[in-house]
């Protein structure tokens, strides 16, 4: 598959730098298509962009924040983006989604990390294709104010995607993590049903009271889609739908350090920015700060998923109710982040291996030491037992 016939140049204006700046920024260090018939290689790529405009219309919104993402100075000298362009838009909405869904099954099928910049939040139902293209089961980590549930008898939208990645037969959503939800944008019915259906949900309050928890639900994520809308709108007003209340930018920025540092997590995705809206480009200079602090942290991965390899953990084995009962814990000797083993022999154990450690809290393993089961030990095995 030729991936340029997908993509359009950036837009260079965008692009502008100082010279005498130059080669401290991003930009020095990126390969960006602007120029036909100069696309970028994505051989030995680890990550990439991908612009996506809004309901396939022609718009800045992507170009917009690569205006101020570009001139931020790089976290790490040897680091490297590869800036596919925009996505050229489809003769249908189904078109489009066909074709961003053929695109990040590329990239991932290459092991290439993807940054999903522009657009409505219905193109993570697109990306969560890409996974089911792939045969992969995945985690999905949304950051946002709504839970998305909406009908999936009705077109998709960026109200209702979640419900029509449930709605998917086969199905490869193992879990989902809303953070940061509003009770006063979601019904208790749908509060109640997310808990039906096995998934998590924490409020604003919750997240900002604990961000250390937030870590481990961004960590379990194998893509994490955030909308722009779950950040309040005096730090981010170019949105549709904003509220008074949501996220400060800061929080925004450091739970997507956190993404950025996960392993396990291969594609994010930044929906529902409006430049339209924006004042003096103040959104999209938050989602250009937002990406960078996932690229610093990409960059300062240290590999400490124990899928495989257990050798670099202190494992520390919790019984419960007398000896009847044990749950196995493993902390990274490289960065003190926890993780518990969900035990599983099923037929689908292939499939759900990545997902049976489950990132976790030194709390969690407390709570285990009084003889308790943690509450999110339990969420994973009521859903796999």
């Amino acid at each position: 598959m030729d991936l340029s016939a997908y993509f359009q140049p950036v837009n260079v204006d965008c692009l502008h730098q100082d010279d005498g700046d130059f080669y401290m920024n991003i930009g020095s260090v990126a390969s960006i298509y602007m120029h036909e018939g100069d696309f970028p290689s994505i051989e030995n790529a680890s990550l990439c962009i991908v612009g996506i405009n809004a309901d396939g219309e022609d718009t800045d919104d992507a170009d917009e924040v690569r205006r101020f993402f570009y001139p931020l100075a790089k976290p790490m000298e040897d680091m490297h983006i590869v800036d596919l362009g925009n996505l050229v838009p489809g003769d249908t909405p189904e078109n489009t989604r066909f074709a961003i869904t053929e695109v990040l099954y590329k990239l991932l099928d290459k092991n290439i990390t993807v940054i999903i910049l522009g657009g409505s939040q219905d193109i993570s139902f697109s990306n969560y294709k890409a996974y089911e293209v792939l045969g992969r089961v995945v985690n999905i980590s949304s950051i946002d104010s709504r839970f998305d549930l909406g009908s999936d008898t009705k077109p998709l939208s960026a109200s209702n995607w979640l419900s029509h990645i449930v709605a998917q037969q086969p199905n490869f959503l193992f879990n989902f993590s809303n953070i940061g939800f509003q009770t006063y944008f979601n019904g208790s019915s749908q509060v109640r049903l997310l808990g039906e259906l096995g998934f998590d949900a924490y409020r604003l309050g919750e997240i900002q009271a604990d961000m250390v928890r937030s870590e481990t639900l961004v960590r379990s994520a194998d893509m994490v889609s955030v909308d722009i809308g779950s950040v309040r709108m005096s730090d981010a007003p170019g949105q549709v739908d904003g509220s008074p209340h949501g996220l400060y930018g800061e929080e925004l920025c450091r739970l997507c350090r956190y993404a950025g540092m996960s392993d396990k997590l291969t594609s994010i995705g930044f929906y529902n920015y409006n430049h339209l809206y924006d004042n003096r480009g103040q959104t999209a200079h938050l989602i250009a700060h937002a990406i960078w602090y996932f690229v610093d942290g990409f960059y300062n991965r240290v590999s400490d998923f124990p899928y495989r390899d257990k050798q670099n953990y202190k494992h520390y084995l919790v019984r419960l109710n007398d000896g009847d009962f044990e749950i196995s814990f493993y902390k990274s000797k490289k960065s003190d982040r926890w993780w518990m083993e969900v035990p599983y022999n099923g037929e689908r154990r292939d499939q759900y291996q990545r997902h049976l450690l489950v990132p976790c809290t030194y709390s969690d393993y407390q709570q285990a030491q009084k003889d308790e089961i943690p509450t999110l030990w339990m969420k994973y095995y009521e859903r796999v037992n």
